[in-house]
């Protein structure tokens, strides 16, 4: 009984909410986007990584970016820093391009599976809102970056798209928490009821084999019985 409850405790639960982040992030061709993946307190010193999600039945990770405990690492177009206080890392995409539409991993080395979040990014095509920046201006993708946002718009340069992007991500993480907590309810009930299930097929064999063995024995007794009758009617 007791590996049928692991079996369903690692089957309903593992690793929950080890990692979040946004599940959807989207931009204009050209611009700058910035997220954050969240952590807990025990993958504070693991190596944290970035990498795009390829392959249909055998899934790879092409690309990765890995970091140590409170380092920042630029390759290209993707910039990621670790910040163990707030337990976050931060992931910066500039110069994007339609190309770079897809599946990308925020991920945790872990000893055996990683604690993985899948963001998907889509890059729409036209001119980005960044475009009428000055050459001379600096922004910095982390201003208008709060915490789990999944968009990457500067402040100054937020615009209506943009705004309804980020009621969208804030709804879609409100219903990822709320079937959350419903798992978390009904994990307990899934247990019990499969382990009283477990325990009445249990009962039920043991009374199946019970009768069986008392039918047995029931037609050797009619058996010994006729042998007997047959034995006293020759003599």
């Amino acid at each position: 009984m007791r590996p049928l409850v692991l079996l369903w405790s690692w089957l309903v639960l593992p690793g929950y909410g080890a990692l979040v982040g946004p599940k959807e992030v989207r931009e204009f061709e050209g611009g700058t986007v910035s997220l954050q993946c969240t952590y807990r307190e025990e993958l504070r010193k693991n190596k944290k990584y970035w990498c795009r999600k390829t392959g249909l039945f055998l899934l790879r990770c092409s690309d990765a970016i890995y970091i140590d405990d409170g380092q920042e690492k630029t390759e290209g177009r993707v910039s990621i820093q670790d910040s163990p206080q707030e337990l976050t890392f931060h992931v910066t995409l500039t110069n994007l391009s339609v190309q770079d539409t897809g599946k990308y991993w925020c991920g945790v080395k872990m000893l055996g599976l990683d604690e993985t979040f899948l963001v998907s990014l889509t890059v729409l095509p036209g001119s980005s809102p960044h475009a009428a920046t000055s050459p001379n201006e600096e922004t910095s993708p982390h201003k208008a970056t709060s915490p789990h946002a999944g968009t990457s718009s500067p402040a100054p340069y937020l615009n209506a798209t943009s705004t309804e992007d980020n009621r969208l991500t804030t709804s879609s993480r409100s219903k990822s928490r709320t079937s959350r907590s419903v798992v978390r309810i009904l994990a307990p009930v899934l247990v019990l009821l499969t382990l009283l299930l477990a325990t009445g097929l249990a009962a039920l064999g043991r009374y199946m084999l019970q009768c069986r063995k008392k039918a047995q024995q029931a037609m050797q007794t009619q058996r010994n019985e006729k042998v007997y009758l047959s034995h006293l009617n020759q003599k």
